[in-house]
């Protein structure tokens, strides 16, 4: 089975994918953006625009998570933004008709709600000074100039299911997805502190300079 989970730039897909990770053995995450940034770092840098434009990332993220949900007995969880709708059957479709099970779900929240995550996330508003003025910021602006054109595209049916999360903490996000999937996690352990501090670790993995 393939977790698919969409929704919005700062809206939560990395957070959940590796809470679902965390408790549910066996499982793993392939994350498509990783081919994209590849993909980026070969090409000069005035040539870098959104890299689902490429026919290579499209294919090569279909090639790669089939290679994966073939050869690993596992669920494999996919937290990756898609809102083109050729995008989304070229990337969830084509898998599908490649015979795999596969569960798609969109985050969704408030406008203000994801722009309080993004300044949120991970440490990105403490590292200006320590990595250049704008190398913290650069893709959260980037985030922040896309999410009205998210939010609109995501709202429609052929994103479904969609998940509100305003007010719903990440754990509890992915039980409903759990659930949703006919998945049984591990009971989420921690007190709020500690899961704060599982969160704010993932974050800072995930901050990019380039």
């Amino acid at each position: 089975m393939l977790l698919w989970i969409n929704g919005p730039f700062g809206g939560g897909k990395t957070q959940t994918a590796h809470e679902i990770h965390r408790r549910l053995a066996g499982s793993v995450i392939c994350d498509p953006e990783h081919l994209g940034f590849g993909l980026h770092r070969m090409l000069p840098p005035a040539q870098r625009g959104d890299f689902q434009d490429l026919v290579s990332w499209r294919q090569g993220v279909v090639e790669v998570l089939d290679l994966a949900l073939t050869g690993h007995d596992g669920v494999v969880i996919a937290p990756m933004t898609v809102t083109d709708p050729r995008c989304f059957a070229e990337t969830v479709g084509r898998l599908r008709e490649l015979g795999h099970d596969v569960r798609h779900f969109t985050l969704l929240a408030e406008r203000g709600t994801v722009l309080k995550r993004l300044r949120e996330r991970g440490l990105g508003h403490l590292l200006p000074n320590a990595a250049g003025k704008n190398s913290g910021s650069r893709r959260e602006s980037w985030a922040v100039q896309r999410l009205d054109h998210c939010l609109e595209r995501l709202r429609e049916p052929e994103f479904a299911e969609h998940l509100w999360t305003d007010r719903t903490s990440v754990p509890k996000t992915a039980d409903r997805i759990a659930v949703l999937a006919g998945l049984t996690l591990r009971p989420h352990t921690g007190g709020p502190l500690r899961t704060r501090l599982r969160q704010a670790g993932v974050g800072m993995r995930h901050i990019r300079f380039d």
